[in-house]
């Protein structure tokens, strides 16, 4: 199979499954290196697909026709499973967590959380790591890009996350 060809399989992958594809799982099905499909899938960015990569693998986004908010939130370490839970449970889905770092400036890091199964795995593998979240590096400030499907659904995670006292900003 040629390069443009297994692009396309793989882009028609992605677009048709409702969760995120490793690139493992990838390569094993096209039979190439794991290094080949990252060069395939910055290919298919560099062409305008709109492809993410997150922990648990690859996610197409696709012309996306929903909301997006970016919110500013600070809270603890042990709050983050119910911030994330409470996205969740209102319709939302957490896109990502950038920080503004003294000397790095913006580092984001991608988090594609939709489910609480997704948050439940997050909350482990952080509490299984020796890594920190980012947002110890900022005292606990951080910001969160949520998508939901429609500009009421934001307003009403933003209104929980304001309730609850995580929200610093309406931005």
């Amino acid at each position: 199979m040629k390069g443009e060809e297994r692009r396309i399989n793989i882009l028609n992958d992605l677009k048709e499954s409702n969760s995120p594809i490793k690139g493992a799982d990838i390569s094993k099905k096209y039979d190439v290196t794991r290094q080949i499909i990252v060069q395939d899938i910055a290919i298919l960015r560099a062409q305008g697909h709109n492809i993410v990569s997150t922990p648990q693998g690859y996610v197409y986004l696709g012309n996306n026709l929903s909301c997006t908010k970016v919110i500013a939130v600070k809270h603890k370490r042990e709050d983050i499973e119910d911030e994330l839970k409470t996205i969740i449970a209102l319709g939302g889905k957490v896109i990502d967590v950038t920080i503004e770092h003294k000397v790095y400036g913006e580092i984001t890091g991608k988090l594609m959380l939709k489910s609480f199964y997704d948050v439940e795995k997050f909350v482990e593998r952080l509490n299984e790591s020796d890594d920190m979240p980012l947002s110890n590096l900022t005292g606990g400030v951080h910001l969160h890009t949520i998508e939901a499907d429609s500009v009421e659904t934001l307003e009403r995670i933003v209104q929980a996350l304001e309730k609850k006292g995580y929200l610093i900003l309406n931005s």
